[in-house]
């Protein structure tokens, strides 16, 4: 094959390689990576007040867009709890009161859908939150509500100016409700949620400080017993040593002098473990005035 054949051949590729938004680089069995499509079909004819306002590679925060009667609504989809990016779509409304959504087709459909998904999500998670039996449930639970309700108090606020700016649509009211009562019902799960959180919290601790406080009076009573039969058992042992010491050789009463000593001195040890600490300068209650 000569030179200018293959010359051919690879134009021919490239031009095959060039998509329908005349993006170049594409081959056949090539992964195409749709972010950086121009994220607005190029069926819908938006006037370009809306498309200099919207970036072609990225969708931004969840707005509402209103240029020559057309309204462009820019929501985000339902976000997880390691999501870092936001998947954008998009909702075109025609000055006809035609509806276009950029993955679903025609009709207003697609924007009630969307809307009925952070339902949906909202009554399962509420469900999550009703059967939860541990703590680490409901911090996974917190984690995965506070971007979904973010995403759904903006997501509310975008309708809500959509409604605003097209006054005439009863269904953008329909759905405007439906936001709103999503939104409200998602914060106030979370903040059921946390409250349960800070609950179980508290209740643990004091359970904790109920086991401490239970396993100090045992320590307690073991002191105590330590300080009745240290002495003699001291005394015991001293006495007890197979050496000569001239005792052994006395009356037996001697025996019961040093038994009575010994608890004596035990008693004494009792008094000193259980004897109250000088009191703690910081603990003193200042004194009235007039006092």
């Amino acid at each position: 094959m000569n030179g200018l054949a293959v010359l051919a051949l690879l134009a021919g590729q490239l031009h095959f390689g060039v998509d329908r938004v005349g993006r170049a680089g594409h081959f056949p069995g090539q992964t195409v990576n749709t972010t950086a499509l121009m994220i607005i079909p190029p069926t819908w004819t938006v006037p370009d007040a809306i498309k200099i306002r919207l970036g072609q590679n990225t969708f931004g925060r969840q707005r509402a867009i209103v240029e020559d009667g057309h309204l462009l609504l820019v929501l985000h989809k339902p976000p997880g709890p390691d999501d870092r990016t936001r998947e954008g779509l998009l909702f075109w409304r025609s000055p006809s009161g035609d509806w276009q959504f950029n993955r679903g087709g025609p009709g207003p459909g697609g924007l009630k859908r969307h809307v009925q998904s952070f339902a949906e999500l909202e009554a399962k998670l509420t469900t999550t939150y009703e059967q939860a039996t541990d703590i680490s449930t409901l911090f996974d639970l917190m984690e995965t509500l506070v971007p979904l309700t973010r995403s759904a108090r903006n997501m509310h606020l975008a309708i809500q100016t959509a409604r605003e700016a097209v006054k005439g649509d009863q269904s953008l009211v329909e759905l405007r409700d439906l936001a709103y009562e999503v939104e409200r019902n998602l914060d106030l799960l979370l903040e059921d949620t946390r409250n349960e959180i800070q609950h179980r919290t508290a209740r643990k601790a004091e359970e904790q400080a109920r086991l401490s406080q239970a396993a100090l009076h045992a320590s307690h009573r073991l002191n105590i017993l330590a300080a009745l039969f240290f002495p003699l058992t001291a005394i015991a042992s001293l006495f007890g040593m197979n050496l000569l010491h001239g005792l052994n050789q006395h009356s037996v009463i001697l025996f019961w002098v040093v038994a009575v000593v010994s608890i004596a001195m035990g008693f004494f040890m009792k008094g000193w473990v259980l004897g109250k600490s000088a009191p703690d300068p910081k603990d003193k209650t200042p004194p009235k005035d007039g006092a």
